[in-house]
Protein backbone atom coordinates (compact mmCIF):
# COMPACT_ATOMS: atom_id res chain seq x y z
CA UNK A 1 0.00 0.00 0.00
CA UNK A 2 1.30 3.20 -1.40
CA UNK A 3 1.99 5.84 1.75
CA UNK A 4 -0.51 8.32 2.55
CA UNK A 5 1.47 11.16 2.35
CA UNK A 6 2.52 10.02 -1.01
CA UNK A 7 -0.66 9.45 -2.38
CA UNK A 8 -1.74 13.05 -1.29
CA UNK A 9 1.22 14.36 -2.92
CA UNK A 10 0.77 12.56 -6.10
CA UNK A 11 -3.21 14.07 -6.23
CA UNK A 12 -1.82 18.01 -5.43
CA UNK A 13 0.96 17.15 -8.32
CA UNK A 14 -1.67 16.15 -10.44
CA UNK A 15 -4.05 19.00 -10.04
CA UNK A 16 -0.78 21.35 -10.31
CA UNK A 17 -0.10 19.46 -13.85
CA UNK A 18 -3.81 19.37 -14.98
CA UNK A 19 -4.01 23.35 -14.06
CA UNK A 20 -0.87 24.36 -16.13
CA UNK A 21 -1.91 21.67 -19.18
CA UNK A 22 -4.74 23.75 -19.53
CA UNK A 23 -2.84 27.17 -18.97
CA UNK A 24 -0.43 26.33 -22.03
CA UNK A 25 -3.40 25.16 -24.04
CA UNK A 26 -5.51 28.47 -22.98
CA UNK A 27 -2.31 30.60 -24.18
CA UNK A 28 -2.80 29.17 -27.97
CA UNK A 29 -6.52 30.84 -27.71
CA UNK A 30 -5.21 33.80 -25.91
CA UNK A 31 -6.61 33.36 -22.31
CA UNK A 32 -4.75 30.79 -20.15
CA UNK A 33 -6.99 31.20 -17.22
CA UNK A 34 -10.34 29.89 -19.37
CA UNK A 35 -7.78 26.83 -20.47
CA UNK A 36 -7.04 26.30 -17.00
CA UNK A 37 -10.41 26.19 -15.92
CA UNK A 38 -11.34 23.86 -18.04
CA UNK A 39 -8.87 22.22 -17.31
CA UNK A 40 -9.50 21.94 -13.34
CA UNK A 41 -13.43 21.25 -14.32
CA UNK A 42 -12.27 18.48 -16.27
CA UNK A 43 -10.31 16.47 -13.15
CA UNK A 44 -13.13 17.85 -11.20
CA UNK A 45 -16.04 15.81 -13.42
CA UNK A 46 -13.67 12.85 -13.24
CA UNK A 47 -12.91 12.81 -9.13
CA UNK A 48 -17.05 13.26 -9.22
CA UNK A 49 -17.35 9.99 -11.17
CA UNK A 50 -14.74 7.98 -9.32
CA UNK A 51 -16.67 9.64 -6.37
CA UNK A 52 -20.30 8.16 -7.29
CA UNK A 53 -18.84 4.86 -8.99
CA UNK A 54 -17.54 4.43 -4.69
CA UNK A 55 -20.86 5.66 -3.60
CA UNK A 56 -22.47 3.09 -5.96
CA UNK A 57 -20.27 0.42 -4.72
CA UNK A 58 -20.89 1.43 -1.10
CA UNK A 59 -24.58 0.77 -1.87
CA UNK A 60 -24.62 -2.13 -3.71
CA UNK A 61 -21.57 -4.31 -2.35
CA UNK A 62 -23.29 -7.53 -1.77
CA UNK A 63 -24.34 -7.62 -5.59
CA UNK A 64 -21.41 -5.44 -7.23
CA UNK A 65 -17.78 -5.95 -8.09
CA UNK A 66 -15.59 -2.72 -6.45
CA UNK A 67 -13.96 -0.38 -8.90
CA UNK A 68 -10.41 -0.83 -9.42
CA UNK A 69 -9.32 2.77 -10.01
CA UNK A 70 -6.18 4.03 -9.22
CA UNK A 71 -4.50 6.91 -6.85
CA UNK A 72 -6.32 7.87 -4.00
CA UNK A 73 -9.68 6.27 -4.77
CA UNK A 74 -7.99 3.50 -4.79
CA UNK A 75 -6.70 3.68 -1.54
CA UNK A 76 -10.15 4.73 0.09
CA UNK A 77 -11.70 1.34 -2.48
CA UNK A 78 -8.85 -0.87 -0.24
CA UNK A 79 -9.58 0.74 3.03
CA UNK A 80 -13.12 0.13 2.73
CA UNK A 81 -13.12 -3.28 1.56
CA UNK A 82 -10.46 -4.14 4.32
CA UNK A 83 -12.60 -2.40 7.06
CA UNK A 84 -15.91 -4.55 5.90
CA UNK A 85 -14.12 -8.07 6.14
CA UNK A 86 -12.74 -6.89 9.41
CA UNK A 87 -16.37 -6.15 10.67
CA UNK A 88 -18.01 -9.17 8.73
CA UNK A 89 -15.07 -11.50 10.78
CA UNK A 90 -15.82 -9.82 14.34
CA UNK A 91 -19.86 -10.08 13.24
CA UNK A 92 -19.88 -13.59 12.19
CA UNK A 93 -17.67 -14.00 15.75
CA UNK A 94 -20.31 -12.13 17.75
CA UNK A 95 -23.11 -14.37 16.48
CA UNK A 96 -20.94 -17.66 17.08
CA UNK A 97 -20.16 -16.36 20.82
CA UNK A 98 -23.89 -15.47 21.09
CA UNK A 99 -25.11 -18.78 20.14
CA UNK A 100 -22.58 -20.17 22.38
CA UNK A 101 -23.95 -18.49 25.20
CA UNK A 102 -27.74 -19.22 24.25
CA UNK A 103 -27.27 -23.08 24.07
CA UNK A 104 -25.34 -22.81 26.94
CA UNK A 105 -28.00 -20.95 29.28
CA UNK A 106 -30.91 -22.94 27.54
CA UNK A 107 -28.51 -26.39 29.02
CA UNK A 108 -28.74 -25.09 32.73
CA UNK A 109 -30.91 -26.85 35.12
CA UNK A 110 -31.59 -23.12 36.81
CA UNK A 111 -33.61 -20.28 35.05
CA UNK A 112 -31.48 -17.16 33.85
CA UNK A 113 -33.32 -13.89 33.68
CA UNK A 114 -31.70 -10.77 32.45
CA UNK A 115 -32.96 -7.70 33.99
CA UNK A 116 -32.17 -4.28 33.61
CA UNK A 117 -32.15 -1.75 36.81
CA UNK A 118 -35.63 -1.19 36.49
CA UNK A 119 -36.18 -5.07 36.94
CA UNK A 120 -37.74 -5.20 33.18
CA UNK A 121 -37.37 -8.66 31.31
CA UNK A 122 -34.79 -7.96 28.84
CA UNK A 123 -34.16 -11.81 28.01
CA UNK A 124 -34.94 -15.20 29.59
CA UNK A 125 -33.66 -19.02 28.89
CA UNK A 126 -35.95 -21.99 28.29
CA UNK A 127 -35.75 -22.85 32.70
CA UNK A 128 -36.96 -19.98 33.53
CA UNK A 129 -39.92 -19.83 30.82
CA UNK A 130 -40.43 -23.57 32.25
CA UNK A 131 -40.60 -22.79 36.22
CA UNK A 132 -41.91 -19.39 36.22
CA UNK A 133 -44.16 -19.14 33.23
CA UNK A 134 -42.67 -16.55 31.22
CA UNK A 135 -43.67 -16.00 27.81
CA UNK A 136 -42.34 -14.10 24.82
CA UNK A 137 -45.05 -11.20 25.48
CA UNK A 138 -43.34 -10.67 29.03
CA UNK A 139 -40.28 -8.62 27.54
CA UNK A 140 -40.17 -5.13 28.94
CA UNK A 141 -42.79 -6.09 31.60
CA UNK A 142 -41.37 -5.52 35.30
CA UNK A 143 -40.46 -8.77 36.78
CA UNK A 144 -42.74 -7.72 40.08
CA UNK A 145 -45.53 -7.44 38.04
CA UNK A 146 -45.04 -11.51 37.06
CA UNK A 147 -44.08 -12.83 40.41
CA UNK A 148 -46.49 -11.36 42.74
CA UNK A 149 -45.21 -13.34 45.99
CA UNK A 150 -44.89 -10.82 48.91
CA UNK A 151 -41.61 -12.40 49.89
CA UNK A 152 -39.95 -11.82 46.55
CA UNK A 153 -41.59 -8.18 45.89
CA UNK A 154 -39.91 -7.51 49.62
CA UNK A 155 -36.61 -9.21 48.45
CA UNK A 156 -36.34 -6.91 45.73
CA UNK A 157 -37.91 -3.66 47.68
CA UNK A 158 -34.79 -4.40 50.26
CA UNK A 159 -32.30 -4.43 47.52
CA UNK A 160 -30.47 -7.12 49.66
CA UNK A 161 -29.68 -9.62 46.96
CA UNK A 162 -26.88 -12.26 49.46
CA UNK A 163 -29.12 -14.66 49.69
CA UNK A 164 -31.76 -16.01 47.82
CA UNK A 165 -35.58 -16.06 48.74
CA UNK A 166 -37.91 -19.67 48.97
CA UNK A 167 -41.08 -18.56 47.48
CA UNK A 168 -44.14 -20.80 47.49
CA UNK A 169 -45.41 -21.33 43.41
CA UNK A 170 -44.24 -20.42 40.29
CA UNK A 171 -45.40 -21.78 36.69
CA UNK A 172 -47.70 -24.03 38.97
CA UNK A 173 -49.00 -23.36 42.56
CA UNK A 174 -47.50 -26.25 44.05
CA UNK A 175 -43.94 -25.88 43.71
CA UNK A 176 -41.19 -23.80 45.80
CA UNK A 177 -38.70 -21.82 44.09
CA UNK A 178 -35.36 -20.32 44.96
CA UNK A 179 -35.04 -17.14 43.47
CA UNK A 180 -32.00 -14.88 43.73
CA UNK A 181 -31.16 -11.20 42.14
CA UNK A 182 -27.13 -10.77 41.27
CA UNK A 183 -25.78 -7.46 39.78
CA UNK A 184 -23.09 -7.41 36.94
CA UNK A 185 -22.35 -4.77 34.56
CA UNK A 186 -23.90 -1.16 35.34
CA UNK A 187 -27.46 -1.14 36.42
CA UNK A 188 -27.70 -4.87 34.95
CA UNK A 189 -28.91 -7.66 36.68
CA UNK A 190 -29.37 -11.91 36.48
CA UNK A 191 -32.22 -13.33 38.34
CA UNK A 192 -31.29 -16.49 39.43
CA UNK A 193 -34.83 -19.39 39.72
CA UNK A 194 -34.30 -22.57 41.08
CA UNK A 195 -36.97 -24.87 41.69
CA UNK A 196 -36.38 -26.69 45.63
CA UNK A 197 -39.59 -28.20 46.16
CA UNK A 198 -38.00 -31.76 46.16
CA UNK A 199 -35.54 -30.27 48.70
CA UNK A 200 -38.57 -28.26 50.58
CA UNK A 201 -40.42 -30.80 51.52
CA UNK A 202 -37.77 -33.22 52.21
CA UNK A 203 -36.84 -30.80 54.97
CA UNK A 204 -40.61 -30.54 55.68
CA UNK A 205 -40.68 -33.93 56.17
CA UNK A 206 -37.11 -33.50 58.23
CA UNK A 207 -39.00 -31.22 60.73
CA UNK A 208 -41.87 -33.27 62.06
CA UNK A 209 -39.98 -36.71 62.29
CA UNK A 210 -37.51 -34.62 64.43
CA UNK A 211 -40.44 -33.09 66.05
CA UNK A 212 -42.90 -36.13 66.67
CA UNK A 213 -39.42 -38.11 67.59
CA UNK A 214 -38.90 -35.96 70.44
CA UNK A 215 -42.52 -35.93 71.48
CA UNK A 216 -42.26 -39.51 71.56
CA UNK A 217 -39.04 -39.72 73.58
CA UNK A 218 -39.53 -37.13 76.33
CA UNK A 219 -41.97 -39.62 78.35
CA UNK A 220 -39.58 -42.35 78.12
CA UNK A 221 -37.09 -40.11 79.16
CA UNK A 222 -38.40 -38.37 81.75
CA UNK A 223 -39.24 -41.99 83.64
CA UNK A 224 -36.07 -43.57 83.24
CA UNK A 225 -35.03 -39.93 84.88
CA UNK A 226 -37.15 -40.56 87.50
CA UNK A 227 -36.53 -44.23 88.62
CA UNK A 228 -32.47 -43.44 88.29
CA UNK A 229 -32.69 -40.30 90.52
CA UNK A 230 -34.68 -42.59 93.44
CA UNK A 231 -32.10 -45.49 92.78
CA UNK A 232 -29.44 -42.79 93.47
CA UNK A 233 -31.01 -41.66 96.62
CA UNK A 234 -31.51 -45.45 97.56
CA UNK A 235 -28.93 -46.15 100.95
CA UNK A 236 -28.48 -49.41 100.12
CA UNK A 237 -27.14 -48.68 96.80
CA UNK A 238 -23.90 -50.57 96.31
CA UNK A 239 -21.00 -48.18 96.46
CA UNK A 240 -19.45 -50.05 93.29
CA UNK A 241 -23.24 -48.71 91.60
CA UNK A 242 -23.72 -45.56 93.08
CA UNK A 243 -20.81 -43.89 89.98
CA UNK A 244 -22.59 -45.42 87.02
CA UNK A 245 -26.24 -44.65 88.20
CA UNK A 246 -24.95 -41.25 88.53
CA UNK A 247 -23.39 -41.46 85.38
CA UNK A 248 -26.76 -43.08 83.61
CA UNK A 249 -28.50 -39.28 85.01
CA UNK A 250 -26.20 -37.31 83.71
CA UNK A 251 -26.49 -38.95 79.94
CA UNK A 252 -30.32 -38.91 80.74
CA UNK A 253 -30.32 -35.45 81.61
CA UNK A 254 -28.07 -34.39 78.44
CA UNK A 255 -30.59 -36.58 76.34
CA UNK A 256 -33.11 -34.47 78.31
CA UNK A 257 -31.58 -31.10 77.24
CA UNK A 258 -31.43 -31.79 73.99
CA UNK A 259 -35.08 -33.22 73.12
CA UNK A 260 -36.11 -29.74 74.61
CA UNK A 261 -33.57 -28.10 72.13
CA UNK A 262 -34.63 -30.03 69.42
CA UNK A 263 -38.64 -29.38 70.41
CA UNK A 264 -38.06 -25.36 70.88
CA UNK A 265 -36.20 -25.38 67.55
CA UNK A 266 -39.06 -27.11 66.13
CA UNK A 267 -41.76 -24.83 67.44
CA UNK A 268 -40.24 -21.47 66.30
CA UNK A 269 -39.44 -22.87 62.89
CA UNK A 270 -43.24 -24.13 62.36
CA UNK A 271 -44.48 -20.37 63.30
CA UNK A 272 -42.48 -19.07 60.16
CA UNK A 273 -43.42 -15.75 59.06
CA UNK A 274 -41.34 -12.89 61.12
CA UNK A 275 -43.75 -11.69 64.31
CA UNK A 276 -44.82 -8.95 65.63
CA UNK A 277 -44.94 -9.53 69.46
CA UNK A 278 -45.21 -7.08 72.37
CA UNK A 279 -43.14 -5.16 74.94
CA UNK A 280 -39.94 -6.58 75.88
CA UNK A 281 -38.35 -4.84 79.38
CA UNK A 282 -34.95 -6.03 78.23
CA UNK A 283 -33.02 -4.60 81.08
CA UNK A 284 -35.04 -6.91 83.52
CA UNK A 285 -34.52 -10.04 81.18
CA UNK A 286 -30.55 -9.29 81.47
CA UNK A 287 -30.58 -8.68 84.88
CA UNK A 288 -32.75 -12.46 85.02
CA UNK A 289 -29.97 -14.05 83.06
CA UNK A 290 -26.70 -12.57 84.87
CA UNK A 291 -28.15 -13.77 88.46
CA UNK A 292 -28.97 -17.12 86.57
CA UNK A 293 -25.20 -16.99 85.72
CA UNK A 294 -24.10 -16.26 89.39
CA UNK A 295 -25.83 -19.44 90.85
CA UNK A 296 -24.16 -21.71 88.35
CA UNK A 297 -21.86 -23.97 90.69
CA UNK A 298 -18.81 -22.90 88.08
CA UNK A 299 -18.97 -19.25 86.67
CA UNK A 300 -16.72 -16.69 85.34
CA UNK A 301 -14.94 -14.07 88.21
CA UNK A 302 -16.65 -10.95 86.64
CA UNK A 303 -19.99 -11.21 85.20
CA UNK A 304 -20.60 -7.70 83.74
CA UNK A 305 -23.54 -5.86 82.49
CA UNK A 306 -23.30 -2.85 80.69
CA UNK A 307 -26.93 -1.20 79.81
CA UNK A 308 -26.13 1.88 77.66
CA UNK A 309 -30.12 2.24 76.89
CA UNK A 310 -33.64 2.00 78.95
CA UNK A 311 -35.14 1.70 75.36
CA UNK A 312 -37.76 -1.57 75.46
CA UNK A 313 -37.74 -4.55 72.72
CA UNK A 314 -40.95 -5.55 70.16
CA UNK A 315 -41.37 -8.63 69.94
CA UNK A 316 -41.64 -12.72 71.38
CA UNK A 317 -40.65 -12.22 75.29
CA UNK A 318 -40.43 -16.07 75.04
CA UNK A 319 -38.17 -16.62 71.92
CA UNK A 320 -35.71 -13.22 73.26
CA UNK A 321 -35.39 -15.00 76.07
CA UNK A 322 -34.27 -18.39 74.71
CA UNK A 323 -31.77 -16.28 72.16
CA UNK A 324 -30.36 -14.46 75.17
CA UNK A 325 -30.33 -16.85 77.49
CA UNK A 326 -28.36 -19.57 74.63
CA UNK A 327 -26.24 -16.70 73.97
CA UNK A 328 -25.14 -16.20 77.76
CA UNK A 329 -24.99 -19.98 78.94
CA UNK A 330 -22.59 -20.81 75.55
CA UNK A 331 -20.43 -18.30 76.95
CA UNK A 332 -20.55 -19.03 80.74
CA UNK A 333 -19.84 -22.54 79.67
CA UNK A 334 -16.58 -22.13 77.60
CA UNK A 335 -14.72 -19.32 80.54
CA UNK A 336 -12.68 -20.32 82.80
CA UNK A 337 -13.61 -19.49 86.77
CA UNK A 338 -11.05 -16.84 86.35
CA UNK A 339 -12.16 -15.05 83.28
CA UNK A 340 -14.73 -12.43 82.87
CA UNK A 341 -18.39 -12.53 80.95
CA UNK A 342 -19.98 -9.23 79.79
CA UNK A 343 -23.80 -8.72 78.28
CA UNK A 344 -24.17 -5.32 76.83
CA UNK A 345 -27.46 -3.17 75.74
CA UNK A 346 -27.32 -0.51 73.29
CA UNK A 347 -29.25 1.29 70.81
CA UNK A 348 -28.27 3.74 68.00
CA UNK A 349 -29.24 4.90 64.79
CA UNK A 350 -28.85 1.40 63.08
CA UNK A 351 -31.37 -0.22 65.83
CA UNK A 352 -30.73 -2.01 69.12
CA UNK A 353 -28.34 -4.39 69.84
CA UNK A 354 -26.80 -7.21 72.41
CA UNK A 355 -23.82 -8.81 72.68
CA UNK A 356 -21.76 -11.17 75.06
CA UNK A 357 -18.05 -11.03 75.16
CA UNK A 358 -16.55 -13.30 77.15
CA UNK A 359 -13.06 -14.26 77.76
CA UNK A 360 -12.89 -17.97 76.72
CA UNK A 361 -11.20 -20.27 74.40
CA UNK A 362 -12.28 -18.32 71.12
CA UNK A 363 -12.72 -19.65 67.77
CA UNK A 364 -11.03 -20.50 64.77
CA UNK A 365 -11.96 -18.35 61.46
CA UNK A 366 -12.48 -21.96 59.80
CA UNK A 367 -15.90 -22.76 62.40
CA UNK A 368 -17.35 -19.10 62.13
CA UNK A 369 -19.65 -19.49 58.86
CA UNK A 370 -20.96 -23.28 60.26
CA UNK A 371 -21.58 -22.03 64.19
CA UNK A 372 -25.43 -21.80 63.76
CA UNK A 373 -25.65 -25.44 62.05
CA UNK A 374 -27.63 -28.07 64.31
CA UNK A 375 -25.62 -30.25 66.23
CA UNK A 376 -21.96 -28.30 64.84
CA UNK A 377 -19.61 -28.27 67.34
CA UNK A 378 -16.49 -26.78 67.25
CA UNK A 379 -14.39 -28.92 70.29
CA UNK A 380 -17.05 -32.38 70.11
CA UNK A 381 -15.06 -33.38 73.22
CA UNK A 382 -15.26 -30.29 75.26
CA UNK A 383 -18.81 -29.85 74.34
CA UNK A 384 -19.87 -32.85 75.86
CA UNK A 385 -18.36 -32.71 78.38
CA UNK A 386 -19.95 -29.14 79.29
CA UNK A 387 -23.42 -30.82 78.22
CA UNK A 388 -24.06 -28.97 75.05
CA UNK A 389 -26.94 -29.66 72.52
CA UNK A 390 -25.07 -28.00 69.73
CA UNK A 391 -28.51 -26.66 68.92
CA UNK A 392 -28.42 -23.27 71.03
CA UNK A 393 -26.61 -20.84 68.19
CA UNK A 394 -29.44 -22.56 65.33
CA UNK A 395 -32.00 -21.58 68.26
CA UNK A 396 -30.48 -18.08 68.33
CA UNK A 397 -30.37 -18.06 64.49
CA UNK A 398 -34.02 -19.00 63.57
CA UNK A 399 -35.67 -16.78 66.53
CA UNK A 400 -33.31 -13.05 64.84
CA UNK A 401 -34.85 -14.31 61.56
CA UNK A 402 -38.00 -14.33 63.08
CA UNK A 403 -37.74 -10.91 64.26
CA UNK A 404 -35.87 -9.34 61.12
CA UNK A 405 -32.75 -9.03 62.91
CA UNK A 406 -29.10 -10.26 62.53
CA UNK A 407 -26.20 -12.40 64.22
CA UNK A 408 -22.71 -11.68 63.86
CA UNK A 409 -19.61 -13.37 65.85
CA UNK A 410 -16.20 -12.04 66.63
CA UNK A 411 -13.80 -14.20 68.15
CA UNK A 412 -10.01 -14.35 68.89
CA UNK A 413 -8.66 -18.70 69.42
CA UNK A 414 -7.25 -18.18 72.88
CA UNK A 415 -8.88 -14.70 73.44
CA UNK A 416 -12.43 -14.74 73.52
CA UNK A 417 -15.70 -14.39 71.77
CA UNK A 418 -18.29 -11.66 71.57
CA UNK A 419 -21.81 -12.53 70.04
CA UNK A 420 -23.76 -10.09 68.71
CA UNK A 421 -28.01 -9.51 68.20
CA UNK A 422 -28.83 -6.67 66.03
CA UNK A 423 -32.49 -5.61 65.64
CA UNK A 424 -33.67 -3.59 63.17
CA UNK A 425 -35.05 0.34 64.39
CA UNK A 426 -38.35 -0.88 63.89
CA UNK A 427 -37.94 -3.48 66.74
CA UNK A 428 -36.75 -0.65 69.01
CA UNK A 429 -39.41 0.93 71.52
CA UNK A 430 -38.76 3.91 73.50
CA UNK A 431 -38.53 3.75 76.85
CA UNK A 432 -41.81 4.71 79.26
CA UNK A 433 -41.79 8.03 81.22
CA UNK A 434 -41.01 6.03 83.96
CA UNK A 435 -38.44 4.30 83.12
CA UNK A 436 -35.07 6.70 82.95
CA UNK A 437 -31.63 5.73 83.39
CA UNK A 438 -31.01 6.71 86.95
CA UNK A 439 -34.26 4.71 87.90
CA UNK A 440 -32.39 1.60 86.61
CA UNK A 441 -30.61 -0.25 89.48
CA UNK A 442 -26.89 0.06 90.22
CA UNK A 443 -26.43 -3.53 90.22
CA UNK A 444 -27.19 -3.30 86.32
CA UNK A 445 -25.25 -0.41 85.67
CA UNK A 446 -21.86 -2.46 85.71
Amino acid sequence: MIPTIRIWGLSLARVVAVAAVGAVLGLIFGRWWAGSMLALGASLAWELSQLHRLDFWLRNRRFVDPPDPSGRWGEVITLVTRLHRRKRFHKERVLQVLREVRRSTAALPDGVVLLNDENEILWFNRTASKVLGLKREDLGIRIGNLLRQPGFVNYLAAEQFATPVVVHGGATSDTHLSLQVVRYGEGQRLLLARDVTRQTRLEATRKDFVANASHELRSPLTVISGYLETIDQDPDLEAALRAPVEEMRRQAQRMTTIIQDLLELSRIEAIGEEVTGTRIDVAALLASLRKDVLARPQHPRDVKLQLESSAALLGDERDVHSAFANLVDNAAKYTPPEGSLAMRWWVDEDGAHFSVTDTGIGIAPEHLPRLTERFYRVDPGRSRATGGSGLGLAIVKHVLERHGAEFSVESVPGRGSTFSCHFPPRRVLAPRELERPDAIPSVLRV
